[in-house]
């Protein structure tokens, strides 16, 4: 009788050591581009939100170089499931751009979370040929390789999003690639181009001031900033490709982290002091969990690389 009650007791069985919890040391936010750019601005906020509630410190750390690539090869390094890639959409482009690049986001990168994404506008000058999306249209069908349009550069998300529409609408469009926006706003201004094609924050300012009309936009819906401006989808099913920013881990990202970011990111999703000073500029915050964005990596990673080659693009 005494044998079987030992038995049965709570401590007779020896206890099993259980993991740590995620994060057990300080997390890096590793942003690809310089400090002061578009996506430091969600980054160091989440990073602040963060480091309230994990028990560690979040810290945003800029690696800018070779197309946001030494960004991508440092969290691939790291192999501590405790460094994170907060990137754009450029992670799906430059592989296909760049086959040397030395990654594949597919591969190589554990998704996490699509963090938000915004509408990229086309934009004509007020006095320019260009009025309309479906005028625009007719007009380059008719006169090909007549009809110039701006980028923020080669390789960049707002040309391959002009390419890919001159694909799918079948037109001779003539890409001139800038260095950064601020360069291609300024010939746009000086009417040296027909078109540009920016993200809608940097395109805003100019539409409100009567400087620029907003022909289209490329969000899957029109976005309340630019109510009168078509999707691209509207004319030419297959061409939403909104700009995103997303983050990713290396290979060595374990499950829990996972789960405990997307845990933390809920309450953010409505009514957030982030989410309000975005959709000020046409931006929607998102934070949707891992399997929207690898839904989004898988089906964008084999569109750019076709864009690539049908446009016959070439890195700079």
């Amino acid at each position: 009788m005494l044998r079987r009650t030992l038995l049965t007791l709570p401590f007779a069985a020896p206890a099993l050591a259980q993991p740590a919890a995620w994060p057990t040391r300080p997390v890096r936010f590793i942003v690809p581009f310089a400090a002061g750019g578009p996506v430091d601005i969600p980054a160091r906020f989440l990073a602040e939100y963060l480091t309230q509630r994990l028990g560690q410190p979040v810290v945003v750390e800029n690696r800018s170089g070779a197309g946001g690539a030494l960004g991508v090869q440092a969290v691939m390094a790291a192999q501590d499931g405790h460094s994170f890639l907060f990137g754009t959409g450029s992670i799906a482009i430059q592989p296909a751009l760049q086959p040397e690049i030395g990654y594949d986001p597919l591969r190589d990168l554990v998704p996490v979370s699509l963090i938000s994404e915004s509408p990229m506008a086309f934009s004509a000058p007020v006095n320019g040929r260009i009025t309309s999306l479906a005028q625009l249209i007719t007009y380059a069908r008719a006169n090909p390789g007549k009809v110039t349009y701006g980028s923020s550069g080669t390789g960049t998300t707002t040309h391959m999003v002009g390419a890919l529409f001159a694909l799918r609408a079948g037109l001779d469009l003539v890409h001139i690639p800038y260095r950064g926006a601020g360069q291609m706003i300024g010939a746009f201004l000086a009417n040296d181009l027909d078109l540009m094609i920016g993200e809608a924050s940097t395109v805003l300012p100019h539409v409100r001031e009567g400087r620029a009309i907003a022909i289209a936009q490329t969000g899957a819906s029109r976005a309340a900033v630019l109510p009168n401006a078509p999707t691209l989808e509207e004319t030419l099913p297959g061409t939403a490709m909104p700009i995103w920013f997303a983050l990713t881990g290396g290979r060595a990202t374990p499950p829990e982290a996972i789960r405990r970011l997307e845990a933390e990111f809920a309450p953010l999703r409505n009514g957030s002091e982030l989410g309000q000073r975005m959709a000020l500029n046409g931006a929607s915050l998102l934070l949707t969990g891992p399997e929207v964005l690898a839904q989004r990596l898988a089906r964008e990673v084999p569109l750019w690389r076709q864009v690539v080659q049908q446009a016959g693009i070439k890195a700079e």
